[in-house]
């Protein structure tokens, strides 16, 4: 059990989570509370960003779940300190730095998440994307001034757009801060009200909305950054930055994606069904109807596995190569009170015979009642604390808190695991003749 979660927390996921769900929550996150989009959200970039940090290196996350946050200031990890959110974002988005931007004389890209279905995954579509982005004002040609305006340099920052002042902290302490000028709001120039551009009020550009076209290949991944070079925001003498579109995959109420090529689902059939055969109709991703059915007599277990070929996901740029499409089943027990004694009798004869068990003298008749699992889970993981705090074992038997109880637990915990390769897997799963 972690002693902190505040960075999972932030990140809305928990503890347990893979990289893959870190890296998820963070791309969806960090769009939406960037200083560009949200203004008055810094404080929240600045934290998603040091969340993100410390839980995708696998030591400071071992140090952070064993100590939480202290514990990674004070000495947990030498040296320790949190990198720039830019930087941290412009990395997670394969973009170059702000200051190496400028360097380039580039304009910032266009980052937006595109919601994609799976269905739009498996069969591939082609979608229609409005952006709004900055361009030249083409009445002025990006000058910000009305023909035959004048355009006088700033006197405040000497045109440099930037103003720096010297802060005295105490003896031979000074403090150099650098801040966007006030008189010219950066731009470096000042335009008088009368030499203005009308049509763009001397910002030298206007917003323009446009529609670009989103191929969204079969297969493609999760998080897949797709690239519109040139197609960002304009300013004069900078080259335009791009637009990124970002593949969002959306949570489908019966697949769901596994290891990129394959699909899993949970199937649910009754008692009765997992005994003495089923049949089932399964609605693929494009819409075609998948019979499958067992033999009486094949029983299927609760949480057993089976899986179909090249029912799965095209593989991206492949597609006429498919993963496969995995089958958990849930059977589905009678509630309880629903069977009668004259069926409970019946059954009995059918199925084989149950264990006969002789009762000593001595024993102590008890009671079971209703418990969830997740009482155990919670008990364990304070078990494990308290050892953790106290720095030694727990003494193997029952828990304090459940000594008091008067009850009896009974845990049967079962694996299930197929084994598959690339070239297929196993399946008792068959076709129906022409429905495939």
């Amino acid at each position: 059990m972690v002693k902190d979660t505040k960075f999972y927390d932030i990140l809305e996921v928990k503890p347990g989570c893979t990289e893959v769900e870190l890296k998820k929550a963070y791309r969806k996150l960090a769009l939406k509370y960037h200083p560009d989009k949200n203004p008055a959200e810094g404080e929240k970039f600045k934290l998603i960003s040091q969340a993100y940090e410390v839980l995708t290196d696998p030591e400071k996350r071992r140090i952070y779940d064993e100590g939480g946050e202290e514990a990674l200031k004070t000495g947990g990890s030498s040296g320790f300190g949190y990198s720039s959110p830019m930087d941290i974002f412009d990395m997670f988005f394969g973009r170059s730095s702000g200051r190496h931007r400028q360097q380039e004389n580039q304009c910032e890209d266009i980052i937006h998440q595109m919601p994609v279905t799976l269905e739009e995954i498996y069969s591939g579509s082609v979608r229609k994307f409005s952006i709004t982005r900055n361009v030249v004002c083409t009445k002025c040609e990006g000058r910000g001034t009305r023909e035959g305006g004048v355009l006088k340099t700033c006197s405040t920052c000497n045109g440099s757009g930037y103003q720096v002042k010297m802060s005295y902290l105490g003896p031979s302490i000074v403090q150099q801060v650098q801040s966007v000028c006030s008189e010219c709001r950066g731009n470096g120039e000042i335009i008088s009200p009368k030499d203005r551009c009308k049509e763009c009020n001397a910002q030298k550009v206007i917003r323009q909305k446009k529609i670009i076209e989103v191929h969204v290949d079969k297969g493609i991944p999760d998080g897949k950054k797709i690239i519109f070079y040139g197609e960002g925001d304009q300013s004069p003498g900078m080259k335009p930055g791009n637009v990124i579109i970002i593949i969002d995959e959306q949570k489908h109420p019966v697949f769901q994606r596994k290891s990129d090529v394959h699909l899993s689902m949970t199937m649910e059939i009754l008692l009765s069904e997992a005994l003495c055969g089923m049949s089932k109709i399964i609605t693929t991703l494009d819409n075609r109807k998948l019979y499958i059915h067992t033999l009486p007599g094949e029983v299927i277990k609760h949480s057993d596995l089976r899986c179909i070929e090249q029912e799965g996901l095209p593989h991206y740029k492949n597609p006429t190569e498919k993963g496969n499409l995995i089958i958990m089943f849930d059977v589905k027990f009678p509630d309880p009170g629903s069977l009668l004694p004259e069926k409970v009798e019946k059954l009995e004869k059918l199925l084989p015979p149950k264990e006969s068990v002789i009762v000593p003298e001595d024993a102590i008749v008890v009671t079971m009642s209703e418990f969830e699992r997740e009482h155990v889970d919670a008990d364990e993981a304070n078990e494990q604390e308290d050892a953790h705090h106290h720095h030694h074992h727990p003494t193997v038997g029952c828990h304090p808190q459940l000594l008091n109880r008067n009850f009896g637990i009974a845990v049967r915990q079962r694996v299930a695991q197929t084994h598959s390769n690339s070239s297929g897997c196993s399946s008792h799963l068959t076709k129906k003749p022409g429905t495939w």
